[in-house]
Order: structure tokens, then sequence, then C-alpha cells
């Protein structure tokens, strides 16, 4: 995730403990990786994943304890009682469950998970489900993956960008399918967090790309570079053109830095 979104997240470290704190979630608009910050101790995993699955059958309040246990921790048992939870009204816990899957990435998940992408009324649950979906190594998150980032509010455009990079990946095709949105969302974008991670998603699929559309993104770089209205854009940029290693590029911003275009 790039720097810029990474400083507007705080991270769901809290995540399911109580209703109010993830109603607070709910109405902040801030983006990090929610599993950043999780350093679960081995010696007790099991027995608090033991915990979580029978707090996962019970009530209301119950299954929020149950479903951060699983925010944190992976268990193939949780997957069958998490996914009925992706219809409970609360948006509370579909999105708690969301993340979960995330966390625990299933076959059998895949389909409602891109149901409720595409259909969800509520933005967070469609932001954490834009999130999970970069664990899903599965083509058919490509497309859904792609209109989100065209069509949707900024904070799921800010999280359709990482899993297209991630699933973008898993071959050269989908690579390319997947630069080819960001390289456009790059451009057109409004959100100047959304272009940093587009970006950033760029430069992950760098070296599954072929050579014309690798120069592409070059170009692509070096214009948000001299050109984006925001300097966060402008920094992202530079170290994505940095971290290619790549000489020719590095001679480039040299000459940039000689005529006094960059600092």
């Amino acid at each position: 995730m790039s720097e810029a979104s990474r400083q507007l997240e705080e991270g769901l470290a809290n995540l399911a403990i109580d209703p109010d704190v993830l109603a607070k979630e709910l109405a902040a608009e801030q983006f990090v990786d929610p599993l950043d910050e999780i350093n679960p101790d081995p010696s007790d995993v099991a027995d608090v994943c033991d915990a979580g699955l029978n707090w996962l059958k019970l009530g209301h309040e119950e299954r929020l304890q149950g479903l951060r246990v699983f925010c944190e921790h992976r268990d193939p048992r949780a997957v069958a009682l998490l996914l009925p939870l992706l219809k409970e009204p609360c948006p509370v816990e579909r999105m708690s469950a969301v993340y979960a899957l995330g966390r625990n990435p299933s076959p059998p998940a895949l389909e409602p998970l891109l149901q409720l992408l595409q259909a969800d009324c509520n933005a967070y649950v469609r932001k954490a489900t834009a999130w999970s979906l970069g664990n899903y190594a599965d083509a058919r998150v490509l497309k859904p993956l792609i209109h989100v980032l065209q069509n949707d509010v900024a904070a799921v455009r800010l999280w359709a960008t990482g899993s297209l990079a991630e699933a973008g990946g898993t071959s050269p095709a989908n690579a390319d399918i997947a630069a080819s949105q960001l390289l456009m969302s790059l451009q057109i974008d409004g959100e100047p967090v959304v272009r940093s991670n587009c970006i950033w998603a760029l430069g992950r699929l760098y070296d599954r790309l072929v050579e014309p559309r690798r120069q592409e993104l070059v170009e692509a770089f070096v214009d948000s570079l001299l050109n984006d209205a925001e300097l966060s854009v402008r920094d992202e940029a530079r170290i994505a053109l940095e971290q290619l290693e790549n000489s020719e590029v590095i001679q480039r911003l040299q000459t940039l830095v000689d005529e006094g275009r960059l600092t």
C-alpha cells in the first residue's frame, strides 16, 4: 500500500470487540491494510480459535468477538460459520465477516464476496470486500474490481487498486488487463490517494508486463511526477521510478534534476 494511503488509515486492531468501535470504523474515511497491526501469539492460537468458533454460533455480541478472532487468525473450520454472516442485516457483522474471509480465503467464499462487492448497499462493506478479494488468486475477481475502480466511492476504489495488483500478478495476461485500468485511473481519478495507489499497484505489476506496457508505465509515472497537482502523488511516482532500478530511468531522473525540473 502506498505511503499516502497508510497515513490516512488507522487500521482495524479493535475490529469487532465492540459494536460502537466498529460503528466508528464505518464512519471513518481512513485507509490501511486491516491486518497490518496484528501480531498473534502462537502459544494460544488454538485455544483462541476454538473459542472463536463457539462465539460465532451464539448471539450478536458473541459473534462480534468471534469475528475479531478470525480477522486475526487463520482456521479453515471458521469458513462455514463465516459465510452465513455475509447475509446478516447488520453492516458491522457483514464487514467483519468479509475481513475474516480475507484472512481466511476459501473457494466457497469467492462468489458471495463478488456479489457483495457489486451489490451491497453499504460502502464500507464493499470497501472491506475490495480488500479481501486481493487474497483470492482467481481471474474472476478482475472485472468486478475494475468495475468498482471505475464507478465506486473513493474508499472502495482505493482498495480495488491494491487487489488488482494482487489479481494481476497471477499471470502476464491478467497483469496486462489490470495495468490497463490502473493506467487509466491514474490519469482520470479525482482522488489523489487513489492515484497514488494506482502508481503503487502498477509498480507491483511491472515485472509481469511485456516491454511495451512497461514503457507505458514509465511514461505515466514520469507524467505524474512532472504534472500531477498533488505533492503526494508526485512523490509516489518518483519512488516508483527509482524502485524500478532501471539505469535508463535513473539517468532520465538525473537529467530532469540537471534541467531544474526536479529538485
